[in-house]
């Protein structure tokens, strides 16, 4: 397995500690099991977000501009920058507590890696499944580079709206459309308007097109317009993707700027003009008076001299989707650049297929849906970086003097040497002779971490089988992103090696806050592990709020929300309190909500195991033995109960593990040692254990359930498991492990003798039995006392059940004697009574423990508060969104627990009115 390799520029967030817990959990599990685990580390290099860092860097320490080093001093700053900076995430990882092989450590940028990077380029360009083409990209002119689809967030406008963009000095308007008239050719009175969003590319239109059949529009077929701003015959086309009743019916076409108008172009043979520069300003093409201004500062003066010629027909709000590049926050446009692109139609396919006929399992099942989705309508992919920082591209171009066009001169080889020989080949000209340029971009980030699953296990010099190769993951940023990646792997793991690289992937759901917000900077809810690990001061959150690259707005939005968060800052909860939270939450779910509370609560839960196991040692005492596992056998009834409760234990952590849900094994260790052992067990034991001489079974069951409870608990909080379970005592006959991360994991199977359903059924009972005295001695305020109880059955067989725990009811309900009323015998009179089902009393012993007059007084104004909650929940309306399942469960509440205080009232009375005869009941 390797980690999904987290971007070398950042620090790991509570969405990765999620990964890695999982991952981690599983890991451990699978060693703990005897299996041969190797689990990678690693890094991705972050082509744009390392240069954008690295270039901000070098500006503010030394005034210097990328473009004034050479590519090979700039390389130089990012790899010195790497060393200094790049080593936060292993330290993060390691107080996470991830057992990964550290002597493996990969990055995507290293040797293994840029060979891997390499020969997957050649060979897919043998294959014929990468090609260089002039057409259509996502550009963002803030980096300058082209980007990937899924780097481009795509924002519904419902309406008019304003938006801050890189290097524009003023606020964008975007979600109005602009209706401009064209001329008719020929005609002084007639025009075509025409609707857009976007006026800036004007100067890029090539013609305006129609529907056919909008009879609007009939008598101007085959006519001509008149540009509205260069004064240029138009032609007026018909097409049938046009949608009539959008608008006035009339679209311009700018085949350079628009996919959907790069098709309608290519279909109707017209050239596209491109207008726009890569840093977003207006080219040549435009005029002088455009030429060289910010594209969005062009659209202003372009609507001013559409109004001044009397072509502006007005503009009004329209609801649209604008492309956002999730990297810089500048709008994409769409840009004709020469580019390398990878054909992912029939790799698509064969991914689709995988999961369709289940040799990929996608769990939950429902992300299936989406991996269809994407695969049907998978478009090819552009692999093209106009960065330094990445592996550059190995393909070459054959310089020739006079040669017309250059894509068919390009050349691809894993060296310059392999590139000769391939453009010796090309031109037939002897190789030495030949001048070759080497692609100066660098490839898409997504293409080395798709390989990185196969380098990291030494593809291409290492061809063993990966078929058990098994990853795990989901990115931070959500699903999307997460099949995005996956995908990838898919399909170049099947090209490139013949096979899937793993059976199955599981995807978690994304962290967010207690409130379901995404956690974001801006909101100031990001969470780095550290510290809810170690604990931090409000002081500290808020400098690393003002430390970061928030703009002032911004800043105090996250400061002041970060301060109603956390106003005290975050308490210390250690790291097995924040795994073990994590992973309780069910992953195949929706999305996870994550307080600090709840971590804190869990760090509550590491205090009562430790505070359990130094119980379970003092009780063992210095010279204690353990026995052998397999030859316990319980020697009370007690005993018998939680060894079959750990044993159930055991089967729902190996079920848990089985199907990788990790909440079914947090429920079940949690139930365990919390309900089980600390709440029941251990409070039975204590008195047994000061009988004399001491019974020699109990201490043998603590040690066993400290002993597998701990193994059971390894996985999820190794730091608090390893330090409790190197203080237990060795079993003699066999070594111990050296750690508990390599002791055998419990199975279910081996601890399956110790089962006893229907024992556990007749303790259950106990249990209940326990809770109705409890509440009972709530009710009369006995504190301190040990009232004498009495348990009645109508049927007789009952009676068995609890004869054989009355000494762990008397101990666990904290009473006096616990004895059976015969059936049929009279109720004692002047004992509390409460039912414990329909065929069961309880009686407890009030005469003497309370006195009545005080108590009645107590009472009285206890069923006063209750009444006066009751008469206003009945008497108030509904508050909206109030559940009235919920209102009625509030109403059924506060009538029992009237009910409660009544009875007691008629028992207090009974004590008042007719005590009962001395020495009447013998227990």
């Amino acid at each position: 397995m390797c980690i999904p390799p987290p971007n070398v520029t950042g620090s790991l967030h509570i969405g990765h500690a999620l990964t890695v817990a999982i991952q981690d959990a599983l890991v451990r599990w699978h060693r703990m099991r005897g299996d041969q685990v190797l689990w990678v580390p690693g890094s991705d290099h972050a082509g744009i977000a390392t240069q954008a860092v690295v270039e901000k860097q070098l500006w503010k320490e030394q005034g210097v501009r990328r473009h004034e080093l050479s590519r090979e001093d700039f390389l130089r700053e990012v790899w010195q920058w790497k060393e200094a900076k790049g080593g936060e995430i292993c330290e993060q990882l390691r107080a996470l507590g991830a057992s990964l092989d550290w002597d493996r450590e990969c990055f995507t940028m290293d040797a293994g890696s840029s060979a891997a990077v390499t020969e997957a380029f050649v060979r897919l360009y043998k294959a014929g499944l990468l090609y260089r083409n002039r057409q259509l990209v996502n550009w963002s002119c803030a980096l300058r580079s082209a980007i990937s689809d899924i780097e481009v967030e795509n924002r519904p406008l419902p309406g008019h709206a304003e938006l801050r963009l890189p290097g524009c000095p003023t606020p964008v308007s975007f979600g109005l459309l602009f209706s401009v008239a064209f001329p008719v050719d020929g005609e002084p009175d007639a025009e075509v308007v025409v609707g857009t969003t976007r006026p800036e590319t004007l100067p890029g239109d090539v013609a305006v097109a129609v529907h056919p059949d909008d009879s609007r529009y009939t008598h101007l077929h085959g006519r001509q317009l008149r540009h509205p701003l260069m004064g240029k015959p138009l032609p007026l086309i018909t097409d049938y993707t046009v949608q009539p009743h959008v608008g006035t019916g009339a679209v311009k076409v700018t085949p350079a700027h628009s996919p959907a108008d790069a098709e309608m172009g290519a279909r109707h043979g017209l050239s596209p003009l491109n207008v726009i520069a890569e840093d977003g300003t207006m080219t040549s093409l435009c005029g002088d008076w455009l030429q060289g201004l910010h594209r969005f500062v062009a659209r202003e003066k372009i609507m001013s001299v559409l109004s001044e010629r009397g072509l502006f027909r007005g503009l009004q709000n329209h609801p649209m989707v604008l492309p956002i590049c999730s990297r810089s926050g500048d709008v994409i446009e769409y840009l004709l650049k020469s580019q390398w692109f990878v054909r992912c139609q029939e790799m698509g396919a064969r991914a689709a297929q995988a999961v369709e006929s289940g040799a990929l399992e996608l769990s939950p099942s429902f992300h299936q849906k989406s991996w269809q989705h994407w695969f049907a309508h998978i478009g090819d992919w552009c692999v093209s970086r106009q960065l330094w920082w990445g592996h550059q591209i190995p393909a070459y171009l054959v310089v020739e003097d006079g040669a017309q066009g250059e894509e068919d001169r390009w050349v691809v080889g894993r060296s310059e040497a392999e590139a000769r020989e391939a453009a010796a080949e090309l031109t037939g000209r002897p190789g030495a002779e030949l001048a070759l340029k080497r692609d100066p971009d660098v490839l898409d980030t997504w293409f080395s971490s798709a390989l990185f699953p196969f380098s990291a296990l030494g593809w291409p010099q290492e061809t063993s089988d990966l078929a058990h190769f098994y990853p795990l993951s989901l990115l931070e940023t959500g699903s999307d992103l997460l099949l995005f990646w996956v995908g990838r792997m898919v399909m170049l793991g099947t090209q490139l090696t013949g096979q899937l690289p793993f059976s199955k992937v599981l995807l978690h759901p994304m962290v967010r806050d207690r409130q379901g917000r995404k956690m974001s900077k801006s909101l100031g809810n990001v969470l780095d592990p550290r510290d809810i690990i170690s604990g931090v001061e409000m002081q500290v959150l808020q400098e690393k709020l003002r430390s970061g690259n928030l703009d002032p707005a911004e800043l105090a939005i996250a400061a002041a929300a970060q301060k109603k968060d956390f106003p005290h800052g975050i308490p210390e909860c250690g790291t097995d309190a924040l795994r073990f939270t994590l992973c309780s939450h069910g992953v195949q779910g929706g999305d996870l909500r994550l307080s600090v509370s709840e971590v804190q609560s869990c760090r509550h839960f590491c205090n009562k195991i430790w505070n359990a196991l130094r119980f379970i040692l003092n009780a063992l005492g210095e010279k204690f033995v353990p026995q052998p596992a397999e030859e316990l056998s319980p020697s009370s009834p007690m005993d018998a109960w939680i060894l079959s409760r750990l044993a159930l234990a055991a089967w729902e952590c190996e079920r848990g593990f089985l199907n990788r849900e990790l909440s079914l094994v947090t429920h079940a260790l949690h139930h365990f040692w919390l309900h089980n052992l600390c709440d029941v067990y251990l409070e039975a034991v204590k008195p047994v254990l000061r009988h004399s001489p001491r019974p020699l079974g109990p201490p043998q069951v603590l040690f066993s359930c400290a002993d597998l409870g701990l193994r059971l608990l390894a996985p999820l909080m190794p730091f608090l498991v390893e330090e409790l379970w190197q203080r237990l005592p060795p079993r003699p006959g066999c070594p111990p492990a050296p750690s508990v991360s390599v002791a055998p994991y419990p199975s279910a199977c081996s601890l399956e003798h110790w089962r006893q359903l229907e024992l556990e059924q007749h303790f259950s009972r106990v249990q209940e039995a326990v809770q109705v005295l409890r509440a009972l001695r709530a009710t009369y305020q006995l504190t301190k006392a040990r009232p004498r109880v009495l348990l009645q059955s109508s049927e007789p067989g009952e009676q068995g059940l609890f004869d054989t725990f009355l000494e762990p009811l008397a101990t666990l309900a904290h009473c006096g004697a616990v004895g059976l009323l015969p059936p049929g015998a009279a109720a004692p009179s002047g004992w509390a009574q409460a039912p414990l089902s329909d065929t069961v009393q309880v009686y407890m012993e009030l005469q003497g423990l309370v006195d009545p007059q005080i108590q009645l007084s107590l009472l009285a104004a206890r069923r006063h508060k209750l009444q006066k909650q009751l008469d206003g929940l009945i008497a108030r309306t509904p508050s909206e969104g109030e559940a009235e399942t919920q209102r009625q469960q509030k109403l059924s509440s506060l009538q029992l627990e009237l009910s409660k205080l009544d009875k007691a009232v008629s028992h207090l009375r009974q004590l008042m009115d007719k005590p009962p005869t001395p020495g009447s009941l013998e227990l």
